[in-house]
């Protein structure tokens, strides 16, 4: 199966940062400009496209205008977007299949490193309430 044969930015092949990348690039800017002209620090442009985070309502309303995609394809693939990389390289079933996984243990992973920030927080709210 070809890449121009799969769904390449649907939820189940990409990641929001995945898709923010992908329509960044085929928009020709850099992560500097974008940065700029979102009005947010580069790192967070970074931490957006690595899923290490995620933009806000507003901020994905102005990335879905900034590199002309809809906002329904930035959140789900679905909708319209970028076409998928033309590319002469052939994915057999099972590296698309390595691939898909990787995609969501990363997705699985960031979630977990939120919630586990989350926790963290709780407790240390929990450690500086006096007893009672």
């Amino acid at each position: 199966m070809s890449i121009a044969e799969t769904n390449w930015y649907s939820e189940e092949s990409a990641t929001l940062g995945d898709r923010i990348a992908g329509a960044r690039e085929m928009a020709g800017t850099s992560q500097e400009d974008l940065s700029k002209r979102l009005g947010v620090k580069l790192k967070t442009i970074r931490a957006w496209e690595q899923d290490l985070s995620e933009p806000r309502a507003n901020k994905i309303q102005m990335l879905a205008g900034m590199l002309n995609v809809s906002i329904m394809w930035l959140m789900n693939g679905e909708g319209d977007g970028v076409e998928a990389p033309v590319d002469e390289v052939y994915l057999t079933a099972d590296v698309n299949d390595l691939l898909t996984e990787m995609r969501q243990m990363k997705t699985q992973i960031s979630q977990t490193a939120e919630r586990l920030g989350h926790l963290e927080k709780r407790l240390r709210t929990a450690l500086k309430e006096p007893s009672e």
